[in-house]
């Protein structure tokens, strides 16, 4: 069999033979449980090599591209690799009808020519550190689920403090193992990020959503940047100024080849992970939410699409929001495949009978633990609709509707302009920095897009969700409107002024809580999110 282990850093490593037998391992730990195994399949490096504080390691050289996507150094002068589809949202930034960059590619013959990415950031982890002992300290079994929480959160956020104090590194404390473990993670975040090079979409997105998610794969799925810091390597603001980065380690590219069973060790940073799940959350999301967003992101997928088809401009505006949304559509119908495939279900169901098995044969863990899966399985049933409600919550309105999330920004305005004397730096730091998110904002925004999958959206919901979690604006179409969502929706944006870039910059520049108070988009948002608050209370 070869013999090949891929090692996932997300904060934590996940160590997966081919072989059935399988783990998750943080990388302080691989020196203690994992690297005498490794080294044994043919693995050359050591855990110091790999995972460092004092030297520089392999962690030096894999980092995470923007949001969460992962990046590898590759040059001594701050070049970095990642997949295409991780720089597709920073090519569509760059890219005009003028100058398609999705479509024809870009290379950067020189370093003037290469292209600042604003909002994009490429981030290092600096070290990981075990803190479970300082929190176990204060939490304890006779606590809620609430109150634990909280204890948590509080405790996470001064151990963060305390880490970060007098430096320019962020952190923040994460909990791993279903919450039995927790780890602080610093980083080092570098935002002048450029980009460098990219084929064509007919090259670096080859089969499109036909063959997302399915292997093998036939793309050339990469893109390059380069990472910009100040003199002495520090992160900066963009500058003319700044010098490429030299990373304290970065991959060597072989030639050599490779050979039959070679050891192969891959790091990276996926999103997470489900493996603590039960037979009932197993249920839950093929049953409920995994077909829900099937269904309502393909209905916006379509109407997107069909728009983008129709008008050159439309198509790079949406390209990566099209991208983002069908991403995750398509992952959503092969887990369903995958799991009813593997039997997810029934392996789940039969771990749950050996626990149970396990705990009844004990008296002391018959007491403690006897109650577990069945408190689980009767929240599970207590909470489900609700659970499928958020779901339709989520895609139909905040990640349906543009406007929605957009409009929410303006709570922090709202918030500035209730008191009784709002303070004017306060006020005027608001202001600038809603008018820097709507020029960000209108830039990839297509009005008549947004207007028809608006309305489908809205009726979505109407349709398939109860009038016990309808958002109050419902009451207004039903009264105002004689339920005739179309004809709301059309008022809805004729009179917000959140649908025209030149009504909301004539606001900013003089600001009224009436007005907010009274627009209909920040109205049906803000029913909407009081809904949300409303279960999270």
């Amino acid at each position: 069999m070869k013999k090949t282990f891929i090692i996932y850093l997300l904060f934590l490593l996940t160590f997966y033979p081919v072989r059935a037998d399988e783990g998750m391992w943080l990388l302080p730990l691989l020196e203690k449980l994992n690297i005498s195994t490794m080294q044994k399949m043919g693995c050359e490096l050591t855990a110091e090599q790999i995972y460092s504080i004092n030297h520089s390691s392999l962690k030096d050289a894999i980092v995470i591209f923007g949001g969460g996507c992962t990046g590898e150094m590759v040059s001594k002068e701050g070049l970095l690799l990642t997949n295409h589809h991780c720089g597709y949202g920073a090519i569509q930034q760059h890219s005009s009808v003028e100058h398609d960059y999705l479509s024809d590619g870009f290379w950067a013959g020189k370093r003037s020519e290469e292209l600042y990415t604003p909002n994009l950031t490429v981030t290092f982890l600096v070290r990981v550190e075990d803190v479970t002992e300082q929190i176990n300290a204060l939490i304890n079994d006779t606590m809620t689920e609430v109150q634990r929480a909280d204890i948590i959160d509080k405790t996470g956020a001064a151990i963060v403090d305390r880490a970060i104090k007098d430096t320019h590194y962020k952190a923040s404390v994460r909990s791993y193992f279903g919450g039995n473990q927790f780890y602080l993670l610093v980083y080092e975040e570098f935002i002048d990020v450029r980009m460098v090079g990219a084929p064509p979409s007919s090259i670096g997105k080859f089969g499109a959503d036909t063959d997302n998610w399915m292997w093998p794969r036939h793309t050339g799925d990469f893109s390059l940047f380069r990472v910009y810091a100040d003199a002495e390597g520090k992160p900066a603001k963009y500058s003319p100024d700044n010098v490429p980065l030299k990373p304290r380690h970065f991959l060597p590219v072989s030639l050599k080849g490779i050979e039959k069973d070679d050891f192969t060790m891959v790091m990276g940073y996926p999103g997470g992970t489900d493996r603590y799940m039960t037979s009932y959350d197993v249920k839950e999301l093929i049953e409920d939410r995994l077909p829900a967003r099937i269904k309502i992101r393909g209905e916006k997928q379509e109407i997107m699409m069909r728009h983008m088809q129709a008008d050159p401009a439309v198509r790079i505006k949406y390209a990566s929001k099209y991208s983002r949304s069908s991403n995750y559509w398509k992952h959503a119908i092969g887990q369903i495949k995958g799991i009813g495939r593997l039997d997810v279900y029934g392996r789940k169901q039969e771990q749950e009978q050996r626990f149970m098995k396990w705990t009844d044969a004990d008296s002391q863990r018959k007491e403690k633990y006897g109650d577990a899966l069945s408190l689980i399985k009767s929240g599970m049933e207590r909470n489900q609709e609700i659970n499928m409600v958020r779901q339709y919550v989520s895609e139909c309105f905040f990640q349906g509707v543009e406007l929605f999330g957009f409009s929410l920004q303006f709570q922090m305005l709202a918030r500035e302009l209730e008191k009784e004397k709002p303070e004017q730096e306060k006020l005027k730091f608001v202001t600038e920095t809603l008018q820097k998110s709507a020029g960000d904002f209108y830039k990839d925004y297509d009005l008549s897009l947004d207007k028809e999958v608006t309305e489908a959206m809205f009726k979505r919901y109407f349709s398939d969700v109860s009038p016990d979690y309808y958002p109050d604006f419902y009451q207004t179409i039903d009264k105002k409107y004689k339920g005739d969502i179309q004809k709301y929706t059309q008022d809805w944006f004729k009179k917000s002024i959140f649908s025209d870039s030149l009504r909301l910059e004539a606001f900013l520049k003089k600001p009224s809580l009436k007005v907010l108070l009274n627009d209909p988009v920040y109205q049906a948002s803000a029913a909407t999110r009081k809904l949300l608050n409303q279960w999270n209370n």
